[in-house]
């Protein structure tokens, strides 16, 4: 018996729509890297991109534990000297709420060419409407578990 290994063009890339409203932050990212990934599916191919593309509405509605909403707080340099910038949790949800999903994702793909090919098929909304209902997603259930 030989080991499969999945060809780029043999992928069958299908869309999932994922409802954020009450999902906690981090178990949400891990879900849904995963399903970038392909990792939820048998032909599973560490080098090539077997996952689906994913589609998350109410990202604004996501809630995370603890004093994290005042204390996480986002860095990221301008590239200037002194240019290192800050953020809150709470004023990141207000300003951009897609992004701290967005960036817990990012982290848990690969750092590579790869990850970065993976991140393009994800696709965050703040509210409940989504512009890719030509594609038919189909909804993804999380679990109790993940709540």
């Amino acid at each position: 018996m030989k080991t499969y290994s999945a060809k780029p063009a043999e992928v069958n890339a299908k869309w999932q729509l994922i409802d954020a409203e009450g999902q906690t932050l981090g178990r949400l990212a891990t879900v849904i890297a995963n399903i970038l990934r392909g990792k939820n599916k048998p032909d599973f191919t560490p080098h090539v991109d077997t996952g689906d593309y994913v589609i998350v509405i109410n990202a604004d509605k996501i809630k995370i534990s603890g004093k994290k909403e005042t204390d996480k707080i986002y860095y990221h340099h301008t590239g200037y000297p002194s240019g290192l910038r800050s953020i809150s949790f709470k004023d990141m949800m207000e300003k951009q709420p897609t992004k701290a999903l967005e960036k817990a994702v990012k982290g848990m793909l690969p750092h590579s060419s790869l990850g970065t090919q993976q991140l393009t098929k994800l696709k965050i909304y703040a509210g409940a409407e989504h512009p890719h209902d030509a594609q038919q997603p189909i909804e993804y259930k999380l679990s109790e578990v993940n709540k």
